[in-house]
């Protein structure tokens, strides 16, 4: 890989994690009456969002459909098989039973994802019109409406919301 292919894979990176981490920070003003610095983080992840796309695009990352599934599909079996055990076991040796119940559930999560990736490339891409439901809590993404409580981490059936 040439060392510009390295910066834009690093910049990708720092973009992404920018753009998580200013929309965590607008939630955060929001819950404190602090509306106006609320949106203003909301603008800032935007374009950090439109910065690393462009990253990805020039890096020559983002392939047609099912070779994005595949990706998807190697990046999410990763997390589950080998990440997120790793950490969990971290979590454990530390004794943050907290962290490691959440990490439990997120990597049973990306395990959903994955199987859900594997549907859609077996369909070679033509899935069927079903909205998809996420769990506010730990993130089990649902085909459909779900109804009682998450598989995942037991939250209400409230909990889930459509995502447009």
């Amino acid at each position: 890989m040439s060392k510009t292919q390295e910066n834009l894979m690093a910049a990708f990176a720092g973009e992404s994690q920018a753009n998580r981490k200013y929309l965590a920070y607008a939630k955060q003003a929001e819950k404190e009456g602090m509306l106006q610095v609320a949106k203003l983080f909301r603008a800032a992840a935007e374009a950090e969002t439109i910065h690393a796309h462009a990253h990805l695009r020039n890096a020559g990352k983002i392939k047609n459909t099912l070779e994005n599934l595949e990706d998807a599909i190697a990046g999410e079996t990763y997390e589950f098989t080998t990440m997120y055990p790793g950490m969990i076991a971290d979590a454990d040796s530390e004794d943050k039973a907290a962290i490691r119940r959440y990490l439990d559930w997120v990597n049973s999560v990306e395990e959903v994802h994955a199987n859900l990736y594997k549907k859609a490339l077996a369909a070679k891409g033509q899935v069927e019109d079903v909205d998809y439901y996420v769990c506010s809590v730990c993130g089990h993404t649902h085909e459909g409406p779900y109804a009682g409580k998450c598989p995942i981490c037991n939250a209400a059936e409230n909990a889930f919301y459509k995502v447009a």
